[in-house]
């Protein structure tokens, strides 16, 4: 992936749903550029990452310490706070100086944006060609996006599910309001969707895996099929981006180099804390998350061919009145390879 040219470029990193036990501690201090320390030294400086669980490069570089050894090399560390999810919240907590890192989509990231963003983005990982898309049970009568007309289909407002499915229908010909759109949660969706009460769910990897892995359901449609131009970014507060460039820059070296050896060898970030419980992978699931882990991107600097798919996406969301206006996205990227 070519780096930007005097276009701005930033991308986004590891979301949160909650954020409890945020702010209000020593580790805001730090983070905000008021860090502390014995002596009369400038003090470590204290970068806010919500827990990555138990999969995926940062759970690993928890395990292994080798997280804490790249920071500490630009005088840093990391605080663990709430837990990864959905991006909304992770944007919010960043605006109120809660967190400074978070991850999430392009698409979650536009409609955050639309509102007063202080965070901007520092990387991108391409769409997922095969791990979203539009998920139905198996033995279901929809074939093809057509037969989604008259449906129910779950998706999580303004974020990933609601762009995979207008994208789906506006490739298909079919207009918006041919399908209901209902608005739940992502962690609260499964058990509405195994009960029957929608016909389909736009849905990403995180949540998909579960469901193709215990056989009870399929794409009808993936990333692939329906064009997505839904990246992955990483995003950080802005003061904090101002304070500790070297830190940011520090992190994006960091997640590109391991994204690399994930994507190379992805059972070894699978599991990393325990092989058993809700939040181990297990079974035919495993073999789906490597199979899509592996067809996947790695983490990197954005480029300006990527900042042209995010305008489609910004684009596109205007157009669907999904956002009042088109968001100027370019305006809040940050070129990593000019951070110092």
């Amino acid at each position: 992936m070519r780096p930007l040219t005097p276009l701005a470029a930033l991308a986004a990193l590891a979301a949160l749903s909650t954020v409890t036990a945020c702010g209000g501690s020593p580790a805001a201090d730090s983070a905000t550029g008021r860090s502390g320390g014995s002596g009369g030294g400038k003090g470590t400086v204290t970068v806010r990452i919500p827990d990555p669980g138990n999969a995926g490069v940062l759970a690993r570089g928890k395990k292994d310490g080798s997280l804490d050894k790249a920071l500490a090399a630009v005088g840093a560390k990391v605080a663990w706070t709430g837990s990864a999810g959905p991006f909304a919240p992770a944007a919010q907590a960043m605006n109120a100086d809660q967190l400074d890192i978070a991850t999430g989509s392009i698409t979650s990231g536009i409609t955050s944006l639309a509102q007063s963003p202080g965070f901007a983005f520092f990387t991108a990982t391409d769409p997922d060609p095969v791990g979203e898309g539009i998920l139905v049970r198996e033995g279901s009568d929809i074939t093809s996006v057509q037969d989604l007309v008259g449906r129910k289909v779950a998706v999580n407002k303004g974020g990933t599910g609601e762009y995979l499915l207008l994208k789906a229908l506006a490739k298909a010909g079919v207009p918006a309001d041919k399908v209901e759109r209902v608005y739940l949660r992502p962690d609260q969706t499964a058990a509405v969707f195994n009960a029957g009460q929608v016909d389909a769910w736009a849905v990403w990897s995180t949540y998909a895996v579960a469901e193709i892995g215990a056989g009870k359901a399929h794409f009808v449609a993936d990333g692939t099929a329906i064009g997505s131009d839904n990246y992955s970014l990483n995003a950080v507060r802005s003061e904090f981006a101002d304070q500790h460039p070297e830190v940011v820059k520090a992190l994006y070296t960091y997640l590109h180099d391991n994204s690399a050896k994930e994507k190379r060898d992805p059972a070894a970030y699978l599991n990393v804390f325990t092989d058993a419980g809700p939040t181990a992978v297990n079974g035919r699931a495993k073999d789906v998350q490597i199979a899509f882990t592996g067809k996947g991107g790695t983490v990197d600097p954005i480029g300006p061919e990527d900042v042209k798919r995010f305008e489609t996406v910004a684009r596109f969301y205007a157009d669907q009145k999904v956002t009042p206006n088109k968001v100027d996205i370019a305006a809040h990227l940050l070129d990593i390879e000019k951070l110092s």
